[in-house]
This record gives structure tokens, C-alpha cells and sequence, in this order.
């Protein structure tokens, strides 16, 4: 796939994955996104605002804000994102810098999916052909492609997704 192919189908799928989580969470009761599960955890609006911090230390990554890509080594190859997938634990601790904080309102969780939505929708309009091939070290034991990144910014928010979804039931 081109390049403005690959980056046009990375927006989209994120943007639609996004506009479904951001619905969820702007659309249910500021009672129920706020409160936390009876048996511990996150709140919705805690989820959502660390999807929002997970969004923008994205956007950094393909952005080079945060200056931790480097160019592929000589004879890289792209693991298919199917396979880098399978790797992801059912559960997953967020390491402390990605947890909310104790108390998120829904008007903050809906700020931060929107900033940081659009921020990594900038940082993929800008990302060039050349440094969308550099990568990034994953916690899955593999390096991915900034390209990849804009992958797990979209399993990010679909896995999130269906978490909202459970507490709000």
C-alpha cells in the first residue's frame, strides 16, 4: 500500500474507532461515566482519559516529539500487525505515567479524547514517508513501525471502546 494510502486508512479506522468511544462516553450520564466499578478499577471517564493520554504520547512517537524512533535496521522487516496482535494479554497494567488520576469529571474525560484525537490525527498528516518506516521499541517484545503505532492507537481505543461499554452496562 502507498504511503497517503496507508496514512489515509490509518485516519480513518482511527477516527471512526475514536467517534465510537467518544459518542459512548459524551453520550451516557455523567453519573454513570464518572462512577467507579464496585469491585475496583477505572471509571469510564477514567478510561477515557487514559486513552487520551495514550493518544498523544502516540501522536509524540510519530510526531518526534517524543524522541524515541529510530530508522529501521538494515534488512527490517514489518511484522503484519495480525501477529504483533496475537502477543497482547487479555489484561494489561498500564504502566503509572498512562493511569488517570483518582478523580476524572466527563467533561474532562470528553476534553482529553478530543485534544489528543486531534493531535494524533495531525501527527499522521504530517508523518512522511520516510520516517513513517522508523521505529519504536513496543511492550510486546518487537519493534513496530510508526505506521504500527497509528495501528495500536486504533486497537487502543477499540479495546477501550468495548471496557466502556461493560462498565456502562
Amino acid at each position: 500500500m502507498q504511503h497517503g494510502d496507508r496514512i489515509a486508512d490509518l485516519t480513518t479506522r482511527f477516527d471512526e474507532a475514536m467517534a465510537r468511544l467518544t459518542a459512548r462516553v459524551s453520550g451516557a450520564h455523567t453519573q454513570a461515566v464518572e462512577r467507579a466499578p464496585a469491585g475496583g478499577g477505572w471509571s469510564v471517564a477514567q478510561v477515557a482519559w487514559h486513552v487520551g493520554v495514550i493518544n498523544d504520547a502516540f501522536a509524540g512517537l510519530i510526531d518526534g516529539s517524543i524522541d524515541r524512533p529510530r530508522p529501521a535496521p538494515e534488512g527490517f522487516t514489518e511484522t503484519p500487525w495480525h501477529e504483533i496482535t496475537r502477543k497482547v494479554p487479555e489484561k494489561l497494567e498500564a504502566p503509572e505515567r498512562f493511569q488517570p488520576p483518582a478523580v476524572v469529571t466527563h467533561a474532562q474525560a470528553n476534553a482529553k479524547l478530543a485534544a489528543s484525537a486531534n493531535r494524533m490525527r495531525a501527527a499522521l498528516a504530517r508523518l512522511t514517508p520516510e520516517r513513517a518506516g522508523w521505529v519504536v521499541d513496543s511492550i510486546f517484545g518487537s519493534a513496530i513501525t510508526l505506521y504500527q503505532v497509528g495501528e495500536w492507537a486504533i486497537a487502543h481505543a477499540i479495546r477501550h471502546n468495548q471496557q466502556a461499554k461493560k462498565l456502562l452496562a
